[in-house]
């Protein structure tokens, strides 16, 4: 005679108390992140876009790094490259956008392919990285010249009609706005651009209030101002 199959007792029947506890953990997880996909996409969808601004940012911010240090001081080497930290973030976007429209052109040579990939929002979030950095100087100018070209830069030089660099960049160098922070500037890259100013910058309407000052020093006289500039901080 065939058995009958025993049945589970009601204990044996129901999960376990400990089981219970982990379905409510999982339903405590998953139901919020199916609500947030269902309901608010659009939320899913701005992380992820946030995500990828942030890994853009990153990507710009070494190929940056790559020339200009890692702490935006600059770099003295075949290429000076000019130091970007502690700039005025006016005058950053006001650059990258000059190589952008070919208003300016790099005096390495360099081709800026990677600014025309930075659209207005990244260059704002470049110039604030690069204004935050302070770190010291590099210095190494020729101390002899330091004092004639403090006394260029707070007085200017009357009798060839160049007034005093600190009228526009503040009596410490720290710039402002448009005007350029000049305080600690590598000294080779600061004459290489009072000297060929008509040719790499001539063309943007912001840089061709230098034009006449820069014609207007002589060689001697980028060099004093150069080697005052890279002594501040």
């Amino acid at each position: 005679m065939p058995t009958r199959p025993r049945r589970q007792s009601d204990a044996a029947a129901r999960p376990s108390a400990k089981g219970m506890a982990r379905q409510h953990i999982v339903f405590a997880v998953l139901l919020p992140l199916a609500f947030l996909g269902l309901v608010c996409p659009g939320v899913v969808r701005a992380d992820a876009g946030a995500a990828h601004y942030m890994r853009g940012l990153r990507a710009k911010l070494e190929y940056c790094t790559d020339c200009h240090g890692s702490s935006g001081r600059g770099y003295r080497g075949f290429y000076v490259m000019p130091r970007l930290a502690g700039q005025t973030p006016e005058y950053i976007e006001n650059q990258l956008r000059a190589f952008l429209e070919g208003t300016r052109q790099s005096h390495t040579g360099m081709i800026m392919s990677r600014v025309h990939g930075i659209g207005p929002a990244m260059r704002s979030a470049l110039a604030d990285r690069f204004a935050d950095l302070n770190p010291r100087p590099y210095g190494r100018a020729p101390g002899r010249l330091a004092e004639r070209g403090k006394q260029i830069y707070e007085e200017g030089i009357p009798d060839a009609n160049v007034p005093a660099c600190s009228v526009c960049h503040g009596p410490e160098a720290e710039g402002q706005g448009p005007n350029p922070r000049l305080a600690g500037q590598l000294y080779a890259y600061t004459i290489e651009a009072l000297a060929n100013w008509d040719r790499e910058r001539g063309g943007a309407a912001h840089s061709k209030v230098m034009q006449p000052i820069a014609q207007s020093l002589s060689r001697s006289e980028m060099e004093a101002v150069a080697a005052y500039l890279s002594t501040l901080n």
